[in-house]
């Protein structure tokens, strides 16, 4: 069986031979046939030769890893890509659903990322972008948010969803155009990344846009009613929370 090839980017010279000491002795299987410590040097090499796997460090010295992406256009390696621990690049990740390896990584780590990108499909151009878009200007709330279904990867303005409900470890969006998206991920992650973004979990099961919130009915328990005329109940712990969020909105 041919070996697969990667070749890895990183700006930290410490890193960079790290990582290749690791792939090699952990993964012989995967031949390096390249490395580079910036984007010119990246992208010169990345242009005479495709590797299958690029792990690619995103922020470097002469500019990002995305700048490597945009120079070479034509490249159709699966990326792993790496980064520091910071917290806004986590949030651009998750917001972009695009896996990537957490330094300092361990060695499960590698190997899961390595298997994934084994049988991933290649992140898909908005993908890019929303990530793009967040490292490079962590300031800004984000504004698109990506879903992985069981067939395809749907990038969606987050304006334009009205609601998320909880199906066991499932979650389904409703946007306002009336799509009805079911994801493989927990209510309580996307309940996490969104409360900066004007969401808020008002049951066990419903996360609802602040934005599409029409009435909150006291009675029969406590309900909210959306502009899509559904009816949200809250739970006894949350009204308190929506009654405060309300008066703000």
């Amino acid at each position: 069986m041919s070996k697969l090839t990667s070749f890895v980017v990183d700006d930290i010279p410490e890193a960079l031979e790290m990582l290749c000491n690791d792939i090699e002795k952990y993964h012989p299987s995967i031949e390096i046939i390249g490395k580079a410590a910036s984007v010119v040097e990246a992208s010169k090499l990345l242009q005479k030769q495709q590797p299958d796997i690029l792990f690619l460090d995103i922020m470097l010295g002469d500019g990002t890893g995305f700048d490597i992406l945009e120079i070479v256009a034509n490249l159709n390696s699966k990326i792993i890509f790496v980064t520091a621990s910071d917290e806004y690049a986590i949030k651009a990740f998750k917001f972009a659903a695009i896996d990537y390896i957490l330094k300092p990584y361990s060695i499960e780590d590698l190997s899961n990322a390595i298997e994934k990108a084994k049988v991933q499909i290649q992140p898909k151009k908005e993908q890019l972008n929303v990530l793009k878009q967040l490292v490079t200007a962590p300031n800004n709330k984000p504004k698109r948010l990506s879903l992985h279904t069981s067939e395809k990867i749907i990038v969606v303005n987050i304006e334009d969803i009205i609601r998320c409900k909880a199906d066991n470890n499932y979650t389904t969006f409703y946007l306002k155009d009336t799509t009805k998206i079911l994801v493989s991920k927990t209510l309580k992650y996307y309940a996490d990344i969104l409360k900066e973004v004007n969401f808020l979990r008002v049951h066990q099961s419903h996360l609802v846009n602040k934005g599409y919130i029409k009435e909150f009915i006291k009675s029969d328990g406590g309900y909210l009613i959306l502009n899509d005329s559904s009816n949200i109940p809250v739970s006894a712990r949350k009204k308190s929370e929506i009654m405060g969020a309300l008066k703000n909105k």
